[in-house]
């Protein structure tokens, strides 16, 4: 098999685990015939995967993806612990995302039927970045953030990447003493350093983030938020929470309250804004007032 370069692999983890995955249990011969029917990751038209190529393949999205991909002589190659592929997070979206990507580029003749938000360009870098954190090596950036008036080149630490409002983002260390959070979409070079560096002891993205909406403000502390809102946009809360931690403690005929263990940071406040004269935050004080002077101040603008 010749050499491939690191998006075309990374598309290949994808297409095996998503082949398995939704096969259940699956043979080598299968794998080999579904691989010879891809016109787009077999390039070369292989009837097969060598061997040292599949185990090879099988290594690499344990390591990245924490996915272990096991052999059952009888019923043949399995996902021990499928389960986890269910709980709907951001790796089982990654896996998604791309596999329904291949399966688009296999099916030309429906491809303008298939609609999907538009992801601005920074997911090109999104490959560079996976690659540095699986190996744990710096990587030398090229940022021009929006208020910066010219772009400027440092050393960064990758620990996790998030996908939020169709950008991806990632968190990562550089000089500074905070983690910081960089839209991929605002890199303007990106390169693999050979200085390797070592994540904190302990350090869970998933955690680290887990009072967050959105990306911004990551080094702030949660607080709780209350919010009451109509019966009607209730609804929407109970079918899409604003947070994880959402609770409602109370429920009547005419409206609903919900609280919050959040960081108010904007993105949370932009989302309740997007309720409109529907949602009333009842506490913090602090963030009731700033969105009654925000409202005030839009009131203006339209009074003018």
């Amino acid at each position: 098999m010749a050499k491939q370069s690191s998006a075309l692999l990374f598309r290949c983890y994808i297409w095996l685990v998503d082949t398995i995955y939704s096969a259940g249990h699956i043979s080598r011969t299968d794998i080999n015939r579904k691989w010879a029917q891809n016109g787009t990751l077999n390039y070369l038209h292989e009837s097969v995967i060598p061997e040292r190529t599949f185990h090879n393949w099988r290594h690499a999205i344990e390591d990245l993806f924490q996915i272990s991909i096991e052999c059952d002589r009888n019923l043949g190659y399995y996902i021990e612990d499928a389960d986890d592929l269910e709980r709907g997070d951001v790796r089982t979206w990654l896996i998604s995302t791309f596999a329904v990507n291949n399966l688009i580029n296999e099916s030309r003749d429906i491809k303008r039927q298939i609609l999907f938000e538009k992801i601005p360009s920074g997911q090109r870098f999104l490959t560079p970045v996976i690659e540095a954190m699986r190996n744990h090596v710096e990587l030398k950036m090229t940022y021009h953030g929006y208020h910066k008036d010219h772009p400027s080149t440092f050393n960064v630490q990758p620990y996790c990447v998030k996908v939020y409002r169709q950008r991806w983002y990632m968190l990562a260390k550089s000089d500074l003493p905070d983690l910081i959070t960089y839209a991929l979409d605002r890199i303007v070079a990106l390169e693999l350093t050979d200085k390797h560096y070592k994540l904190p002891v302990g350090f869970d993205a998933e955690t680290y983030f887990s009072s967050l909406v959105g990306v911004s403000d990551v080094n702030s502390k949660p607080t709780f938020v209350t919010i009451r809102v109509n019966s009607w946009q209730a609804n929407y809360l109970r079918s899409l929470p604003l947070h994880d931690s959402q609770q409602e403690t109370e429920r009547t005929d005419e409206y609903s309250v919900f609280k919050y263990f959040v960081v108010p940071n904007y993105e949370f406040m932009q989302e309740l804004r997007a309720h409109g004269s529907a949602l009333q935050v009842l506490e913090p004080k602090k963030l009731a007032d700033k969105m009654k002077k925000d409202s005030e101040a839009i009131t203006e603008l339209y009074n003018e």
